[in-house]
């Protein structure tokens, strides 16, 4: 007759040979035979025993008490940390970037396997935090060891339209004080230049290099302004591509494509690309009265909408809504979309394109083993893939390109680009103002919206029920 406790060797044997299994299954997934080190322990834990692993079961008292909590607390940390990494992570509609296609309070259930998790690049870092820890404001995460990029295979790849998570790019270097952690540092070093050189010449009256050489001055002008204002502004301060901010935007370019947009319309080689439904551009708005809450509700029409109205006369709208707003003579006296050019902050910001948000390109996408011919036109253009995301070193001297001390009248790219814009398109920070987006900076694919709360209202009311556990790839 069996004693109580007695373990069965069969069921033991059985247990082992399924973690197994499935742990070999893993390790031939993610390629990673080092894994093959922590075999032994687990055929100790299942069959041998000659580690107590769980010797404070044996205590009594405070003992026993504490360490089933940290047993329970390890165990949890360390399951959070897996699942996160390699299946799937929680994420955060920040802003209105995607309205009215995803909606700020918007929580998504993102799929790493969609595309294909990427092995950890900082593998030593506190699960549940992207960089920072909250109450402490310092790294969540230790540099060393930092691993090249490596991406697991996944159930497919980018596709057109889709929403895609990814790492921000220009979020590679960044100014240390919180306050201005979420400008982008490249943008506040041209602008500060800009501000700074008095007698700055006319772009347009210089020849190529000589703009170059203005701009790459105007940049270090402002960088050297930032750290000569330390107290305001904190020290410079860089983050590694996986421990960089998470954003999410559509992917309306893809590899090996040449991206135009005309007169706010986007064309892939020369061919419109269909516009999402909830598709926004800003409005000039005048208004007879208030718009009621309910018509509020109905248009999707926030409280950060009307600020944006009250501070600059225009507000996002998507065609449908303007077109209800048009239609209520009793509220609104007048309203006709924004056609403004805004040039500022434009990518390349050490270019001289004259492109706009509303009138961008025509420029090709970078695709993983094709080559660009590089010219002095085009090199503010590719300088940030070839130099920061590809780690060449890149200079222009003497009306010719060198890249790593060789004169270079092409270059053969080593990773896939993709092209990212918010719906919401006039009040979207995208690639038309920080560029590509690299293969390495690619987190995932939203899958469901599990929960979606109204930061404008509280309570119940707040909760907004038609978005609960909608399918993002429905959104189009």
């Amino acid at each position: 007759m069996k004693k109580k406790n007695e373990i069965n060797p069969r069921k033991q044997w059985l247990k082992f040979i399924v973690v197994l299994v499935l742990y070999l299954a893993f390790l031939f997934w993610v390629k990673s035979w080092w894994g093959l080190l922590v075999i032994p322990f687990i055929y100790d834990v299942y069959i041998t025993k000659k580690i107590r692993w769980q010797w404070w079961k044996e205590s009594e008292g405070p003992v026993k008490f504490i360490m089933s909590w940290v047993d329970a607390l390890v165990f949890a940390l360390v399951a959070v940390y897996f699942i996160n990494l390699f299946f799937f992570q929680n994420y955060v509609i920040p802003s209105s970037s995607l309205e009215k296609s995803l909606l700020t309070g918007d929580y998504l259930f993102v799929s790493k396997v969609s595309y294909g998790p990427r092995i950890p690049q900082t593998p030593l870092t506190m699960p549940l935090t992207q960089h920072t820890l909250p109450v402490f404001e310092c790294k969540s995460y230790i540099e060393w060891p930092h691993w090249d990029y490596r991406r697991v295979k996944g159930l497919g790849k980018v596709e057109l339209n889709d929403i895609v998570v990814f790492n921000y790019p220009a979020g590679d270097t960044l100014v240390s004080n919180p306050q201005y952690q979420a400008a982008d540092y490249y943008q506040m070093c041209y602008s500060f230049g800009d501000q700074l050189l008095m007698d700055k010449p006319n772009p347009d009256s210089l020849n190529a290099q000589q703009r170059w050489d203005l701009y790459r001055f105007q940049y270090n002008v402002g960088r050297e302004y930032i750290l000569s204002n330390a107290p305001t502004y904190g020290e410079i301060m860089t983050r590694p591509t996986d421990r960089r901010e998470n954003y999410v935007k559509r992917c309306v370019g893809l590899p090996g494509q040449t991206l135009q947009i005309r007169d706010r319309i986007v064309y892939l080689d020369g061919k419109a690309n269909k516009e999402p439904d909830n598709v926004q551009y800003t409005y000039y708005l005048k208004l007879k009265a208030n718009i009621p809450d309910e018509l509020m509700q109905e248009l999707g029409i926030s409280m950060e909408d009307l600020m944006m109205l009250n501070q600059n006369g225009y507000m996002p709208l998507t065609s449908n809504a303007a077109k209800a707003l048009k239609a209520r003579k009793d509220i609104v006296e007048s309203i006709r979309i924004n056609t403004d050019a805004t040039h500022g902050d434009i990518y390349p910001l050490n270019g001289n394109t004259g492109w706009t948000r509303d009138n961008y390109g025509p420029v090709w996408i970078p695709k993983k083993g094709a080559s660009v011919k590089l010219t002095l036109d085009n090199i503010a253009v590719y300088e940030r893939p070839i130099h920061v995301y590809e780690g060449n070193e890149l200079e222009v001297r003497d009306g010719k390109i060198f890249i790593n001390g060789k004169e270079a009248t092409s270059y053969t790219f080593k990773m896939d680009y993709y092209w990212m814009m918010g719906d919401n398109r006039h009040n979207s920070a995208d690639s038309r103002y920080w560029g590509f987006v690299p293969e390495d900076h690619v987190v995932g694919k939203p899958i469901f919206i599990w929960w979606s709360s109204d930061p404008d209202r509280s309570g119940f009311g707040g909760i907004r029920w038609n978005r609960l556990f909608r399918w993002v790839d429905n959104i189009k």
